[in-house]
């Protein structure tokens, strides 16, 4: 019997590890503009999102933005956006991303409450949709497809 693993290597997918959090949080180490930071992998989230307490730490150029963004507990939030950033996940790469930036804040807040560490953003399913993501809950990891 093959793993997925293996069936996966086999089309050109890389594995990279999740870590759950005491939140039930899949939490990934991602690089932005060659900086690693750590990110929380979120499904329901539309976009790859930055706070706003890290445009420098990440070398982000930000623009205003008509994007309100909506999360657990907060609504019509000001945004930025940000474009043309890199983004490599294990493997994987993606050059051109747009990133949104908004106060995360509450959600670090939220993290922290339940003992568990702040986050830098949210890996959300515009990047997940592109890398044609394989999620395995069970053994912890995301596969990311790579380009050929």
């Amino acid at each position: 019997m093959t793993s997925l693993k293996k069936f996966l290597d086999k089309k050109s997918y890389t594995q990279v590890p999740l870590v759950l959090t005491d939140t039930n949080h899949f939490e990934i180490s991602a690089k932005i503009n060659g900086v690693v930071g750590r990110f929380i992998l979120d499904t329901g989230a539309s976009n790859t999102c930055v706070g706003f307490d890290k445009i420098e730490f990440f070398r982000l150029t930000s623009k205003e933005s008509k994007i309100k963004a909506a999360g657990a507990g907060a609504t019509n939030m000001e945004t930025l956006i940000s474009t043309k950033n890199k983004i490599e996940i294990g493997d994987w790469k993606k050059k051109k991303l747009k990133i949104v930036l908004f106060d995360l804040v509450h959600v670090n807040e939220a993290l922290i409450t339940h003992k568990a560490l702040p986050v830098d953003g949210i890996i959300g399913a515009d990047i997940l949709k592109k890398a044609k993501a394989i999620i395995d809950y069970n053994k912890g990891y995301v596969y990311l497809k790579r380009k050929k």
